[in-house]
C-alpha cells in the first residue's frame, strides 16, 4: 500500500517564533517550512496546523510555561510567513500533542491519511508528543529536519534521535520530501 501523507505543522505561532516563548532557532526554519507547505499544497497534500490555543488561567501547561498562545489572541495565530490558506486545516490543542483530546485523528482518517510529515516547534516536546501519538495510532512518521527545531541544538538533536529510535521516524529534509511525493 502506498502511503497518503499530510503535513502536520506544530506550533508555528507568533508566540513561539517572535512572542512570549520566542525561539530564535524557530525563525531559522521558516523559509524551509514555507517552501515545504507551498510545494505540498500544489501536490494536493493536506496541510494541518496543530496550534496551541490555551485558555488563560485554566490550562495546566500554562503553570509550567506561563501565558502563551492564548486562544483568540495574536500570539496564537500562525506566523504570516506560512500563509495559512483556506484549504488548510487548523486543529487547536491545549496540551503538547496535537492528538490529545482533539479531532486530529478523526480528520486524518477522514482524509485517508496513513503517514504524517512532522514540522514545527519543538522537536523534543510538542513535535515529539504529536509524533508519539501518531505512531501509537498507526501512522507512519517522517520528520522534515530542516523544518523543525527546538530552543537549543542539543534539544533539537536529542528530539530527532528519539523520534528515529523510538518511533522509527524517517528523518529527512524538505528537498527530499518535495521530490519524493
Amino acid at each position: 500500500m502506498s502511503e497518503k501523507y499530510a503535513v502536520l505543522v506544530v506550533d508555528m505561532l507568533n508566540d513561539f517564533v517572535t512572542g512570549a516563548l520566542k525561539c530564535d532557532r524557530g525563525l531559522a526554519i521558516v523559509p524551509k517550512t514555507a517552501e515545504l507547505l507551498e510545494g505540498m499544497r500544489k501536490k494536493g497534500v493536506p496541510v494541518i496546523f496543530c496550534n496551541d490555543a490555551h485558555i488563560k488561567g485554566i490550562d495546566h501547561e500554562l503553570k509550567l510555561w506561563g501565558d502563551h498562545a492564548i486562544a483568540g489572541t495574536e500570539g496564537a495565530e500562525v506566523i504570516p510567513e506560512l500563509k495559512l490558506c483556506k484549504d488548510d486545516y487548523v486543529v487547536p490543542k491545549r496540551r503538547y500533542s496535537g492528538f490529545f483530546h482533539t479531532d486530529l485523528d478523526l480528520l486524518l482518517k477522514e482524509l485517508g491519511v496513513t503517514a504524517v510529515i512532522m514540522t514545527g516547534l519543538h522537536t523534543h516536546m510538542c513535535v515529539r508528543h504529536t509524533s508519539a501519538d501518531a505512531y501509537q495510532l498507526g501512522y507512519k512518521v517522517a520528520v522534515a529536519k530542516d523544518a523543525t527545531d527546538s530552543f537549543t541544538k542539543e534539544d533539537y538533536e536529542y528530539g530527532l534521535k528519539y523520534l528515529k529510535d523510538v518511533y522509527g521516524a524517517e528523518i529527512t529534509d524538505v528537498d527530499t520530501l518535495l521530490k519524493a511525493l
